[in-house]
């Protein structure tokens, strides 16, 4: 598979508005499935999908815990893809990595 066909699967999954949904969701950490899909008006199996394209993509793992499904998001995969493409298509830009501020940090500065 060339890194293209590859990072095909990546733009598909980030195409549709639940799944991109998902993932921000997943930026607080580790969510199990039931509790991504209480958060959407659409049926748990739909949710499920969603979560096999995100998977199949590599924008989440997922793993097990009895009989519950914890799902993290990758950063490192979407970051990598979409950096890539960025920068090949907007060579002359520099992309902004937003940061949360360090707890350390917070107060420094300040007189």
């Amino acid at each position: 598979m060339t890194q293209a066909q590859d990072e095909t699967g990546v733009f598909r999954a980030l195409a549709d508005p639940t799944r991109r949904q998902i993932l921000e969701d997943l930026r607080g950490g580790e969510l199990a499935a039931g509790e991504i899909a209480a958060r959407f008006p659409i049926s748990a199996p739909s949710v499920s999908r969603h979560l096999g394209v995100l998977k199949g993509a590599g924008l989440v793992t997922e793993r097990r815990d009895g009989n519950r499904i914890h799902y993290a998001l990758a950063e490192d995969r979407l970051a990598t893809c979409v950096g890539r493409f960025l920068s090949a298509v907007c060579p002359e830009q520099i992309v902004l990595r937003h940061t949360r501020p360090r707890a350390d940090a917070q107060g420094e500065g300040a007189s």
